[in-house]
């Protein structure tokens, strides 16, 4: 292998279960049932065994369906030292001026530890809760000069702009941030392309087989080479990792059996009414397994080898999961490397647990394999009970 891969973790703050939890893109307001309060106390646990293990960040969603993220950020900034925050916000609620600031202010008092990611919103009745009123091709066109003008006043400058979308005159920060954050982006639509070439450090994938992968990233490689850019892949995905690829879909057939016809069918139904074109692509998979029942069995839902789209029954977004014993994750894992990927972003039910299963049995792999060397110099020398050092 080429390139050391980076790993995060990801925070429910919805809540967290040993099932699935509901919630993600395209989910309402409150339809996240969970039975682990998501508590500062708790998600510091987790971030605490994500920087023990060396992990770069963990993810923190946005959404009318869970907590604050740059708040629940700032927050557990002082419960760890070393660890990344990817803090996900949506461009064009708040001013850029203000976006560009807070990231500043976050970025003084925790240097190198924050990074964004860009969700533009794939869910029209959603933003429309947040009084953004604008189609999806135009809340591309608004990120594009949002990011413009964040950028800019990253970079030191005054900044005026009569856009379309954006109008700022005279914008200036007092300190820009040092380092500046690295900007994560998704989007697979036509009008995501474009804007993700010229913006993003990292383009963000959901889990789809490599094939499909190695495809979109060829796809934003053209297009950010026009803009004289090079940026990083990553991709999101959950994760259940056993001793034994019995014993890991044995927990895939556990969560899915704990699903009914009633809490699928409602699910599906709100996720249908997303704009998002890979959460589109999952709706019309799923709708073919639940005509025909298929969907109770784990293993009919592996849509290529250790790629699960059960946990998709139920939560938008990310909704396939790396399935399978410790070897053939790491299997996995080098497989998405190879065709391009660099950063993964994975979660797991319970997410604290499952974050064990993968630092304790994945990621030694992934160290002997030269996949994955986490910098000495920012991981903290913690032992975890019962396991050791986690270096």
């Amino acid at each position: 292998m080429t390139h050391a891969i980076k790993l995060h973790w990801f925070l429910p703050t919805y809540g967290d279960s040993r099932l699935i939890v509901g919630g993600g893109h395209g989910t309402p307001a409150g339809a996240a049932h969970s039975d682990r309060d998501a508590s500062i106390d708790y998600l510091a646990s987790i971030v605490r065994a994500a920087e023990t293990f060396g992990f770069t960040g963990a993810l923190i969603p946005t959404g009318a369906w869970c907590e604050d993220a740059f708040i629940t950020a700032a927050l557990l900034a002082r419960e760890t030292t070393s660890l990344g925050f990817l803090v996900a916000f949506r461009p064009g609620l708040v001013s850029p001026t203000l976006s560009a600031q807070m990231a500043a202010t976050f970025a003084r008092h925790a240097p190198g530890r924050l990074l964004l990611n860009v969700v533009v919103g794939g869910e029209a009745h959603e933003q429309r809760a947040f009084g953004d009123h604008l189609d999806k091709d135009a809340r591309y066109a608004r990120a594009d000069e949002f990011l413009d003008v964040v950028r800019r006043l990253w970079d030191g400058q005054t900044v005026s702009l009569d856009g379309e979308h954006i109008q700022v005159e005279d914008a200036s920060l007092a300190t820009p941030p040092n380092p500046v954050p690295p900007l994560y982006f998704g989007g697979s639509s036509a009008a995501a392309g474009p804007v993700a070439a010229r913006h993003a450090d990292v383009y963000l994938t959901w889990g789809e087989p490599p094939a499909a992968v190695a495809e979109k990233i060829d796809w934003i490689r053209r297009l950010a080479a026009k803009q004289g850019r090079k940026p990083r892949f990553g991709i999101r995905l959950h994760v259940i990792a056993r001793d034994t690829s019995a014993a890991a879909w044995a927990e895939a057939d556990r969560l899915v059996g704990a699903l009914d016809e009633e809490t699928v069918r409602s699910a599906q139904e709100g996720l249908g009414r997303s704009q998002s074109e890979g959460q589109k692509r999952m709706v019309a998979l799923h709708a073919q397994h639940r005509a025909n029942g298929s969907w109770h069995d784990a293993r009919a839902l592996e849509i290529a080898p250790n790629l699960w789209a059960g946990v998709g029954l139920v939560r938008g977004g990310a909704g396939t999961a790396l399935v399978g014993s410790h070897d053939e994750v790491a299997d996995r894992i080098a497989e998405y490397a190879e065709v391009g990927i660099d950063e993964f972003i994975f979660s797991g039910y319970p997410h604290l647990e499952e974050l064990f299963w993968l630092g304790e049995g994945v990621v030694p792999l992934l160290r002997q394999r030269g996949l994955y060397a986490p910098d000495p110099k920012t991981t903290p020398s913690v032992s975890i009970p019962f396991v050791g050092s986690a270096r």
